[in-house]
């Protein structure tokens, strides 16, 4: 016959603590398990009634019981288990793995992986994957930069970043570019039911090509308000019609017009530049697109309007476009305009004296 278990008698600060993991709704489900297995033994419940009222076995009813009568509630806590010693010296394969990503990879492969800085360090894969989570190292992402060449550089951009903070009395300043070859594609749209009862929604793979258009835009850098044009290709009597449509639209006004060096743009020397006295050009220097405000306001209709858009005309193209400007018109603001400070070091031979 088995000896009766010894009778648990609680505090009264024992109990409310017990009452209280027990009770809370976000307290790990082991914690509460084992205040109930107390405080139904408290109660004078049996063992093996505890284990047939909770589902559980009586040697784990047991095992508490006797934690709880040594060590009472700290018993009920978990035991700090440091677990097995790691085998590996990670500060040695810190470096190593560091020393190996300075050597180009093995034949055959663009770049390294988990995999083959594995097999290179002889250890496994996942030891590579930690150490190089801890330093925050990706190893399939690439920065790109694009560094102007321009010897005006320094002058062109600042007269430029000049027009953004500090435009000229009675003048508007616009920065124009065109959005060239539009694609007006038609996706098959809507919800796909699948098997398991999930419904996706997407497009399918296929399209159907419906012609291209050419969007003319320019922002005006004080309001962020955005006038657009549609052409079917960008030729220099389809940069002086949207000129015309500028000029039109801020009748009496200075206008600055900052655009880049494309060769229907050089229009100074021609009659149509003498007949608008008004109208002053500022290019961007070559490889600094990223000066010109409008690029920003591109991504924007991208993102907002285009991507993921079925269209079966390249008229429901162009009206989805006006209507995008429409809208964002009704709440535009001006950009803000700030400086990011590049790291030198990235830069090194005839690139590193720009950023100095």
């Amino acid at each position: 016959m088995a000896r009766p278990a010894t009778q648990i008698i609680l505090t009264h600060h024992e109990t409310e603590q017990l009452v209280s993991m027990s009770r809370k709704p976000k307290i790990e489900a082991r914690y509460a398990l084992r205040a109930q297995i107390i405080l139904k033994a408290a109660k004078g419940v049996s063992g093996v009634e505890i284990a047939k009222q909770l589902g559980i076995s009586a040697g784990i009813v047991s095992k508490w019981r006797i934690r709880f009568e040594s060590e009472r509630c700290d018993g009920l806590l978990d035991d700090f288990r440091p677990g097995r010693p790691p085998k590996i010296d990670f500060e040695k394969l810190r470096e190593r793995l560091l020393d190996k990503l300075d050597e180009p990879p093995p034949t055959g492969f663009a770049r390294w992986d988990g995999t083959l800085l594995g097999k290179a360090l002889n250890v496994s894969a996942d030891s590579v994957w930690s150490i190089l989570r801890l330093l925050g190292i990706s190893l399939k992402r690439r920065r790109s930069w694009c560094v102007s060449t321009d010897p005006q550089f320094t002058q062109k951009s600042a007269d430029i970043v000049g027009l953004y903070l500090a435009p000229p009395e009675n003048a508007v300043v616009l920065s124009f570019d065109e959005k060239p070859c539009i694609q007006a594609l038609e996706r098959e749209q809507g919800w796909l039911k699948m098997p398991d009862g999930r419904a996706l929604t997407g497009f399918a793979h296929e399209y159907k090509r419906h012609g291209t258009s050419t969007l003319f835009a320019a922002l005006n850098v004080a309001t962020g308000q955005v006038t657009g044009g549609h052409f079917k290709r960008k030729r220099r009597v389809d940069f002086l019609k949207f000129m015309d449509q500028l000029v039109a639209q801020h009748p009496g006004k200075e206008l600055h017009v900052i655009l880049d060096n494309l060769s229907t743009h050089k229009v100074e020397k021609e009659a149509w530049a003498k007949a608008h006295p008004e109208v002053h050009f500022h290019f961007t220097p070559t490889h600094a697109s990223w000066l010109n405000q409008v690029e920003v306001w591109f991504s924007i209709l991208t993102a907002k309007a285009l991507r993921g858009m079925s269209f079966r005309s390249v008229k429901e193209l162009i009206s989805q476009i006006d209507a995008f400007i429409a809208a964002y018109n009704q709440e535009a603001a001006p950009f803000e305009w700030t400086r990011v400070k590049v790291n030198a070091k990235t830069f090194t031979g005839k690139y590193a004296n720009l950023f100095k």
